[in-house]
């Protein structure tokens, strides 16, 4: 970031594009695709670009401002859902017919919701975490293995918190299992075929933002919004 802002318009667009996928993401899954005889919900077709966004911080600002922006994608989406909430309760008016659809689409299931939340949150911060701690180890090189380790941990995480927290005694523990794993292998094979648009995306900033931060002194603990 540049020295005559404290966050540049780049950073706000990343941060946007964060925010918008994971909203997106929490509204489409709602309904169910078929892909390649998988069954998937449709919000596995923008989700992931979070995490890929999420690396793109972390990379390049590093996990100090990743941390700040993944709050802040959890507290946008708590806000999307009290509002569509409202929506929901507030009675409509005596002409309007689409009072059971809303509720069918948008209406959340608490414990869906709880999943949601929680998984979101391990899931992104396991893959901040992991993104800084290798970007040490491996001195800024091959940053390919840094996308992908960290979206197999964050990813892997995610799948099983939410499926877990979400189906836990409505369905067997074989189908649990396969759940799990089948999200976690299309999300990870997702950011992996992105890996290329991930390189040119942070090169680009890189070279922007004249930033390449390393998390030397950084401290990881998720709660803490000020260094």
């Amino acid at each position: 970031m540049n020295s005559n802002a404290r966050y540049s318009s780049w950073f706000v667009v990343v941060v946007a594009i964060f925010i918008t996928s994971l909203i997106v993401a929490n509204i489409t899954s709602v309904k169910l695709i078929g892909v390649l005889g998988l069954v998937l919900p449709a919000g596995v077709i923008i989700f992931p670009v979070s995490y890929i966004t999420g690396d793109v911080l972390t990379e390049v600002y590093g996990y100090a401002q990743a941390r700040k922006v993944i709050w802040l994608g959890f507290l946008c989406n708590l806000l999307a859902v009290v509002v569509i909430w409202l929506g929901q309760v507030i009675p409509p008016v005596s002409f309007w017919d689409g009072q059971t659809a809303y509720e069918r689409i948008l209406g959340y299931a608490p414990r869906l919701l709880a999943a949601s939340f929680l998984a979101y949150l391990v899931g992104e911060f396991f893959n901040a975490y992991v993104m800084a701690k290798m970007k040490i180890a491996t001195k800024g090189r091959w940053l390919w293995t840094r996308t992908i380790t960290s979206t197999l941990i964050g990813q892997g995480v995610d799948s099983l918190v939410f499926i877990t927290i979400a189906f836990a005694g409505t369905l067997s523990l074989k189908v649990l299992a396969l759940a799990v794993v089948t999200q976690w292998l299309v999300k990870s094979a997702y950011e992996a075929a992105a890996t290329p648009v991930t390189y040119k995306v942070v090169g680009f900033l890189k070279q922007q933002e004249g930033l390449d931060v390393y998390d030397h002194d950084t401290r990881f603990n998720p709660l803490l919004i000020r260094e």
